[in-house]
This record gives C-alpha cells, sequence and structure tokens, in this order.
C-alpha cells in the first residue's frame, strides 16, 4: 500500500510508536522526543512524489529514527564522560498501561497505537512493560550503540534484520550477532520479581526510611547492595556508587536527617514499583530498585531536576 491512501493524520499517529522506539534506543525522553522530531522534519522535507514512493510511511519513520538515535548514542559517551558524577536513564511515571502485546506487536509497519496518544504528554505514550525498567536500561547502556539498535529492534519491537540492516549499515547476519551479543548481557542480569513481591520490600524500605532505621534498612539491603544516583552536578549527591548494606542505610538516614518535612510516596517507576521524595509539594527525586531473595540489591537515585521534569504533575 502506497502514501496515497496515508493521511497526515495517520503518519503524525506514528508518534507514539516512535516515542517507545527511541526511548528505549536513549533512556532518555527528552532526547527521545528530539529523535522523533528530527524524524518527522525528514519526512515532511521529502517531496510529495517521494512521499507517494515509500510503501511504509511507518517503516520509514522508525528506520530514520533508529539512525538518529544510533547516531546520539555514538556521541553520549563523550557526553556522559563530561557528565557530573553517574548518568542514568530517565525514569517515567506511571504504571504498566497495557500489554506489550496489545500496543506494539504490530510494530514493523507502524500500526501500533496509531491514534492514541497523539499531542498527548510523551511520558503518558510510553508503555510500561519489561523493556523499560530501570534494571533494563541500566543493562542497556552496557552494549555498543550497534547492539542496543540490533537488539531493541529485534527483540523487543520485532523488526526483522533484513530491516535493522538498513538502520545499522551493515549485513543481517551481522545484526544477527549484534542482537545475540547483547541477549548474553541480558541473560546474565538476574530475573525481576513480580511487581506485588517488590511492592512489599519497598513498602518496608518507605517505613524504615520515614523512621530513619538503620538496623532495619540495612535488614533489607543485600549486603553487596549498590546505591547510584544521579544529580547531574545540579542536585547534591553522591557522585561515585555506594557499596554495602551499611553504608548504603546510614546514606540514606543521613539524606532524610537534612530535609525537614521530606514526604516519601509509593509510586510506579517505569511500571516497576518505587518510591518519590517530595519536598513542599515538589519532586526532588525518584529511586528504582532491583529486589532479589526478598532484599534490595540495587538502588538508582535519579535527583537531576532536569530528568524529573515528567514528574511535575506528582508535585
Amino acid at each position: 500500500m502506497g502514501m496515497a491512501g496515508t493521511s497526515i493524520d495517520e503518519v503524525a499517529g506514528e508518534r507514539r510508536q516512535l516515542i517507545n522506539v527511541a526511548y528505549r534506543l536513549l533512556g532518555s525522553l527528552a532526547e527521545a522526543e528530539d529523535a522523533v522530531q528530527e524524524a518527522y522534519a525528514r519526512w515532511y522535507a521529502l517531496p510529495r512524489s517521494r512521499q507517494e514512493e515509500i510503501v511504509s510511511p511507518g517503516a520509514w519513520l522508525t528506520t530514520v529514527t533508529g539512525r538518529v538515535c544510533l547516531d546520539l548514542l555514538g556521541s553520549a559517551r563523550a557526553r556522559r564522560e563530561r557528565y557530573v558524577g553517574a548518568w542514568l536513564p530517565e525514569p517515567l511515571p506511571g504504571p504498566p498501561h497495557e500489554s506489550l502485546h496489545e500496543s506494539l506487536h504490530e510494530s514493523l509497519h507502524g500500526r501500533a497505537g496509531r491514534d492514541r496518544g497523539h499531542g498527548a504528554d510523551p511520558a503518558d505514550q510510553v508503555v510500561m512493560d519489561e523493556s523499560v525498567t530501570m534494571a533494563f536500561l541500566v543493562v542497556l547502556e552496557s552494549m555498543t550503540p550497534a547492539e542496543r539498535v540490533a537488539f531493541v529492534l529485534h527483540d523487543v519491537f520485532r523488526y526483522p534484520f533484513a530491516e535493522i540492516a538498513g538502520v545499522l549499515g551493515r549485513t543481517p547476519a551481522a545484526c544477527k550477532q549484534l542482537a545475540a551479543s547483547a541477549r548474553r548481557r541480558v541473560t546474565a542480569a538476574r530475573a525481576p520479581v513480580t511487581a506485588a513481591r517488590q511492592a512489599g520490600v519497598v513498602r518496608h524500605v518507605k517505613q524504615a526510611w520515614e523512621t530513619k532505621d538503620i538496623a532495619a534498612l540495612v535488614e533489607l539491603l543485600d549486603p553487596a547492595a549498590v546505591m547510584t544516583a544521579d544529580g547531574g552536578g545540579i542536585a547534591g549527591t553522591a557522585l561515585r556508587p555506594i557499596e554495602g548494606a551499611a553504608r548504603i542505610a546510614q546514606y540514606m538516614v543521613a539524606i532524610a536527617g537534612k530535609a525537614p518535612g521530606l514526604e516519601l510516596l509509593e509510586r510506579p517507576v517505569n511500571g516497576v514499583p518505587g518510591l518519590v521524595a517530595r519536598s513542599a509539594g515538589v519532586v526532588i527525586a525518584v529511586a528504582s530498585f532491583d529486589v532479589a531473595d526478598g532484599r534490595v540489591a540495587r538502588i538508582w537515585a535519579v535527583r537531576n531536576p532536569e530528568k524529573l521534569r515528567p514528574w511535575a504533575r506528582d508535585g
């Protein structure tokens, strides 16, 4: 089917799909928006005759978005070397809106969510599933740009390697190898616990944190737990990961002591139970957790206000 049967609204309706792809590729909603905007700018810059030659505008837009993201990922490492402290993916609010199969299954030809979310808050358009949990996004950060693109497009969005080859400028066989390499990294990561079990652990952490109970916090943390904070040089926080249950518990209590009136709220973070810290009604931190064997193994705390903009409504 050619462009002749595709309206402007239908092309614009691909935005939700593209935001979902770009956020998983970049780990930043702001950068994802920029990448999608660039893809649309290139589309509308095409002559009408060229648009009409394109069989699937959705696939074309996804390919261009993937290439833009690949370029951004290539330059991101240099940018993050200059970043103050640890860099973490941008956390998003909200529970799982729907299943991956309901909204992303038909990704190749852009049929997913065509007239839902157009013009809405980009954070509301990201489908919350296992591929956007903080733990998963952190694993994606360990991949090379090419591995990440190949893995996300194939394993998450089910794009065939022949299409991915057009994004990466490599052969389908090479793209298959890249995805396999990335898949091994994901397989090596710990399997997530159920949301209900994680919610229980997070609730206990909240209670111990509020009462400044160091002993209770230590009991809830894995002895080898690691806490990583992202302040971006804007909000004060530890510049290096804090290791060990006792040190983390002491740090958490010290933070609570320096912020009178700090309010902790149980909120889904990227679709998984987490905590949001508010002060004077303003969200100042969002914490994600990785739970294993009933204890917290990893904490990712984002304090950089530029990464907390999607949480303004919670304030």
